[in-house]
């Protein structure tokens, strides 16, 4: 019996039962899990953490890592079965609870603040100009978090909504700078960093979100519920690898400046149009410009309840979701304590 249990303890030593080791990276490890990130530095942590191998550290296994450039985009892609995680725009997820029933909750921020007016500044001098006919308007379709803001400074400015929204031009945020440079637009409704690569192509940044929503939460950490369910520590240590990341950057701005660069370029061939892609390599997405954008981005982990029901409530008012709902149905918090 003792030459047994020596046999089983070296058996265990050495792997040869892998499934029945103690305290070894493999008892982190969870099934493979499918994520889903946008194409901005507005998912820094994600980028960061990937680059660093931080998810593999803490046992977690991503059967897939897919940019989308819009968050709507990366929405729809979360009513796919595989995708269980996504570094997503609140407005998004919230569309993609309210609206198509997908089961997530939010169980961190990432950021808030992170979208801008990008403006020609020969055009358009002062916010009310947006109301002139011969004013042209980039955007987002409805219900992205930019037409949202678009909406917010139309109540804000006291703007008239009738001479603005009927005008408006909806396209994604790199078409958007691709029309801008070529004198298409005028203005346009941006995200983070796409805000601050048109700026650094001569336009104006006229406003940010910063001055126009105070608190605004920017974009989240969802999973699905059935993750939540299923492997709860998996979901923790996916918090724990965000607030890490959040934490370097936040530490050092120009080195998380240069990962965002490499990551975003490596994604940019796969995500972007031939034509847009092109005029992207030309406005390239570089350590300077993410500098810049990052800084107008507050990166945080924590998150309100008031805050996200803010956004719930004035997305219900315009009439974006089917039916207004308590924050505290799309928030499971339990994982940042």
């Amino acid at each position: 019996m003792r030459v047994f249990i020596r046999l089983l303890i070296l058996a265990l030593s050495i792997g040869i039962f892998p499934h029945m080791s103690f305290g070894t990276e493999n008892a982190k490890r969870t099934k493979k899990i499918g994520m889903a990130v946008e194409f901005t530095d507005h998912a820094a942590c994600a980028y960061v953490a990937q680059d660093k191998g931080w998810f593999r550290q803490e046992g977690l296994m991503l059967s897939s890592y897919e940019s989308y450039v819009t968050g709507m985009a990366l929405a729809a892609a979360l009513t796919r079965g595989d995708i269980q995680v996504a570094y997503i725009c609140l407005v998004p997820a919230i569309n993609a609870f309210a609206n198509a029933g997908v089961r997530v909750k939010v169980v961190a921020g990432t950021h808030k603040y992170g979208y801008g007016l990008v403006v020609n500044a020969d055009k358009v001098k002062t916010v009310k100009d947006l109301e002139k006919r011969d004013i042209r308007v980039g955007c987002v379709r409805e219900g992205g978090v930019v037409d949202v803001l678009l909406n917010r400074i139309i109540q804000k400015y006291h703007l008239n909504p009738h001479k603005i929204l009927p005008r408006v031009r909806r396209m994604n945020p790199p078409k958007q700078v691709l029309a801008i440079s070529m004198g298409q637009l005028d203005a346009v409704f941006l995200p983070e960093q796409w805000a601050t690569m048109a700026e650094a192509s001569g336009f104006r940044m006229l406003l940010t979100a910063r001055n126009v929503w105070p608190h605004m939460q920017g974009s989240v950490l969802v999973v699905k519920e059935e993750l939540i369910k299923r492997a709860p520590e998996a979901v923790r240590r996916l918090v724990k690898v965000s607030q890490k990341a959040t934490s370097w950057i936040n530490r050092h701005p120009n080195e998380a400046a240069v990962i965002l660069a490499r990551q975003l370029s490596f994604s940019r061939a796969k995500i972007l149009p031939l034509k847009v892609a092109q005029y992207a390599a030309k406005i390239r997405v570089t350590p300077e410009i993410l500098v810049k954008s990052m800084v107008r981005l507050d990166y945080e982990t924590d998150i309100r309840e008031q805050e996200v029901q803010e956004v719930i409530d004035y997305m219900a008012e315009l009439g974006y979701i089917k039916r207004w709902f308590p924050a505290r149905r799309i928030l499971d918090l339990n994982f940042l304590k």
